[in-house]
């Protein structure tokens, strides 16, 4: 088990995280928040590119700066800008990597076509990459993050600059990788996480606002969400989250913290909360 506990980050007079707790088991959690929300900082702090000003962060029981190369060796990362060589052929660069990560050679060489069989690229790991789309440089991201066959996954917006049907092959994947390690999806993309997440882990003005499934996540807005056509009829205050034009008309979805009878009660989604408890916040 990974366990983040009371962990607080300062950079002089400014808190970037303040007491957070979290526990971590096998599974894929969606770490959500606005961009400068704490994040990244997270992040870095889970794979020791940065220290906790207070607080402990423990694999196993035992905090993981005592741990060191050992808990390196049960990490997989794969940072928000993913550095690679173009003129490199995915088996020849994953070969590379492998070598700097310690990993006997004749090792190496039967598991880099593996993983690059598991992440879609079996065809083209013998081309050069400089032709590659995003999400083709992604899952080469993804496959040399699992070269140690790790224990925890993180993945630090791993889907920025990706088209839909990338992003959609994207989710499959991880949903595939998450079944016997834990893996740590940090994004601001709601739909990113709304479907592979078992659990939802949102922060706010540098705290843990919530851990929670995503149904239970849901319920919070419970009877509160609407949609309408005719937004100027409803007179209580309400908050738009999204509008929709179709047909010459507007249908917007809105909260309204109070009974609304001019328009339609709905079943509130992922991005509804988000949009709402952001409401204040640049997402």
């Amino acid at each position: 088990m990974l366990a983040v506990n009371h962990v607080t980050k300062k950079y002089g007079n400014f808190t970037a995280l303040e007491d957070i707790s979290i526990e971590f088991t096998n599974g894929v959690y969606g770490l959500l928040a606005p961009n400068g929300g704490g994040k990244t900082t997270l992040i870095k702090m889970l794979v020791t590119l940065l220290f906790p000003t207070s607080g402990e962060i423990l694999w196993d029981g035992v905090e993981i700066t005592r741990l060191g190369e050992e808990y390196r060796d049960v990490l997989g990362y794969l940072p928000q800008n993913f550095g690679y060589y173009k003129n490199q052929s995915p088996r020849k660069f994953l070969g590379y990597l492998a070598a700097l990560k310690g990993i006997d050679r004749m090792i190496a060489k039967q598991k880099v076509p593996e993983l690059l069989q598991l992440v879609g690229l079996g065809n083209v790991m013998d081309k050069k990459m400089r032709k590659f789309s995003g999400g083709m440089i992604q899952r080469v991201g993804i496959a040399q993050a699992m070269l140690n066959d790790p224990k925890i996954l993180i993945l630090d917006e791993p889907t920025a600059g990706l088209d839909p049907k990338e992003r959609v092959r994207f989710r499959n994947l991880i949903s595939e990788l998450a079944k016997d390690r834990i893996v740590i999806l940090s994004t601001h993309i709601v739909s990113d996480i709304e479907t592979v997440a078992n659990r939802i882990i949102m922060l706010k003005d540098h705290k843990l606002l919530c851990n929670d499934t995503h149904s239970d996540i849901c319920k919070t807005l419970q009877g509160k969400v609407y949609e309408t056509w005719n937004i100027e009829n409803v007179t209580q205050p309400y908050f738009i989250l999204t509008q929709r034009q179709e047909g010459g008309r507007t249908l917007v979805r809105f909260v309204c913290e109070t009974e609304c009878p001019e328009a339609k009660p709905v079943t509130p989604n992922l991005e509804d909360v988000f949009l709402y408890v952001f409401r204040d916040e640049v997402v």
